[in-house]
């Protein structure tokens, strides 16, 4: 199978994921399945059909897909198509109570026949746990266990033979054996004295050189037609479909070759595998080392001016959000406002603790009432509504991730070996060192915010003492001239002063 196949399969049946979520999710009363038994098996039954082939071509895309980051798209949608074919099953063996469902009518409306719905095992069910089964056999078999399927031979206990009764069998199958071979050297011996008797009796007559070449043609001419005939009743045969072809050789058979090729790939996607998990590793380190200070100085510079900015804007540094509040993520990417409600619930669940103690007994009353006053209706909407799933939202991720990277990737169509994307590990991993770098960027700048705090605090203690000197100067020299003034007073205490002043 070809990458372009594994892709056109992939598509197909992500086409009809969408189709079958458009389906089960519509609201559209004019399309709503009846309440009757025979509707609700005929609408479920259809659908599991439909996932069942889904499922079939998804597992063959998979197992042939080398792209390792495809894989990962594709075993998301996998997995979300098996958990929804269980939840059908389930839904049908509530509605007929029964294990087991006759699918006749729906595969006469769909034209298939009963080997287009067998499920078989997942293929990577074993591939993928390979090394596991190969150690749990290992260990078996030095623990000495046998198989399921092994038959143990059952030896019944008999007496052992005597002397003359073993000394008789054996000279009675020496006996059968000569009486064999002596009838066989007869019969021989009398064949030849036949034909010798038949020669004797009537000679050949002899052939002229023209009569042997005749005879000879004539037998060469018959065997040939035999030959022919019987080529053309087995192909007639064939054809009309009385006997099975003849298998090709090993060498030319297509199955083998197909088998062969599935096989090839299986160990690329191994290969591939190994590389792509390398380059997780590699690509992040150099991204560190060659990113890494420039994200640190840039995060650092966007800090810096978000503390002035707050400081010309209120007259103070701001406080920087702690680790578990997000840090600096937080004020230069904040969550969408229901993120931030949830968030800050907790927070006003403590602090107005108090408060709601009083109104507690209030607040279970009216639950309570309410909860009686529902009864009676959650007995009639039990019933799960035919478009709730809980693999829905799985399928709509996989298609989106689908259609959003893969569908219409060029840079995919050029990948014709379809090893990694190193340009999406790179958007990736980017994203991933600065977080990292982040935490780091953050506890340098709290620090440096507690030292510009402590700087501040220190300027204005110090600007309130000289503050303070001033005013008791003043207040010294404008007095009568008692008081000696001290510093700037002095010479204000002088002039304002009765003259007492020194």
């Amino acid at each position: 199978m070809s990458h372009r196949m594994c892709n056109d399969l992939w598509e197909r049946a992500d086409r009809e994921i969408k189709d079958l979520i458009d389906i089960e999710s519509s609201k559209d009363p004019s399309t709503a399945v009846p309440k009757d038994h025979d509707s609700q098996f005929h609408h479920l039954a259809m659908l599991y059909v439909k996932y069942v082939q889904i499922f079939r071509k998804l597992d063959t895309s998979y197992d042939q897909m080398v792209h390792p980051q495809k894989r990962r798209v594709l075993k998301l949608m996998l997995d979300g198509v098996m958990g929804r074919m269980l939840e059908l099953k389930h839904a049908l063996v509530d509605l007929e109570a029964s294990d087991y469902q006759y699918l006749d009518e729906v595969l006469s409306d769909l034209k298939l026949t009963p080997e287009d719905i067998e499920i078989p095992i997942p293929k990577f069910f074993r591939l993928d746990h390979m090394a596991a089964m190969a150690e749990r056999e290992q260990m078996l078999d030095a623990l000495g266990a046998r198989r399921t399927g092994d038959r143990l031979i059952e030896v019944t206990d008999q007496p052992p033979l005597t002397r003359e009764e073993a000394i008789r069998m054996l000279q009675a199958h020496e006996r059968a054996r000569q009486g064999r071979l002596r009838a066989c050297v007869m019969s021989d011996i009398r064949t030849r004295e036949l034909l010798k008797r038949l020669r004797q009796e009537n000679p050949p007559p002899a052939l002229s050189k023209p009569h042997a070449v005749v005879t000879i043609q004539r037998y060469a001419r018959g065997y040939l037609t035999r030959k022919r005939l019987t080529k053309h009743r087995a192909e007639e045969d064939c054809f009309i479909g009385m006997e099975m072809p003849p298998l090709p050789s090993r060498k030319n058979d297509p199955l083998i070759k197909a088998e062969k090729a599935a096989e090839r790939r299986r160990v690329l996607q191994g290969q591939y595998e190994q590389q792509y998990q390398a380059a997780l590793v590699n690509i992040k380190k150099k991204i560190r080392d060659v990113e890494g200070p420039d994200m640190k100085e840039r995060m650092a510079d966007q800090i810096r001016e978000w503390f002035l900015t707050c400081r010309e804007q209120t007259g103070q540094f701001p406080e920087l959000p702690s680790e578990e509040e997000g840090g600096s993520r937080r004020v230069f990417n904040p969550p969408p406002e229901g993120e931030k409600e949830e968030e800050d619930k907790p927070k006003s669940g403590k602090k107005s603790a108090k408060g709601k103690k009083d109104g507690k007994e209030k607040g279970d009353k009216k639950k309570k009432e309410k909860k009686e006053k529902k009864k009676g209706g959650d007995d009639e909407d039990q019933a799960e509504e035919p478009g709730d799933s809980a693999f829905h939202p799985m399928l709509l991720k996989g298609s989106e991730q689908f259609h959003g990277v893969w569908c219409d990737n060029e840079a995919d169509k050029q990948n014709s070996f379809q090893k990694h994307d190193a340009e999406m590990i790179k958007t990736l991993k980017r994203t991933e060192v600065e977080d990292e770098l982040r935490l780091q960027v953050d506890e340098l700048m709290r620090q440096e915010l507690k030292n510009l705090k402590a700087v501040v605090s220190k300027e204005k203690s110090t600007k309130g003492k000289k503050g303070k000197g001033k005013g008791k100067g003043k207040g010294k020299g404008k007095g009568k001239g008692k008081k000696k003034g001290k510093g700037k007073g002095k010479g204000k205490g002088k002039g304002k002063g009765k003259g007492k002043g020194k």
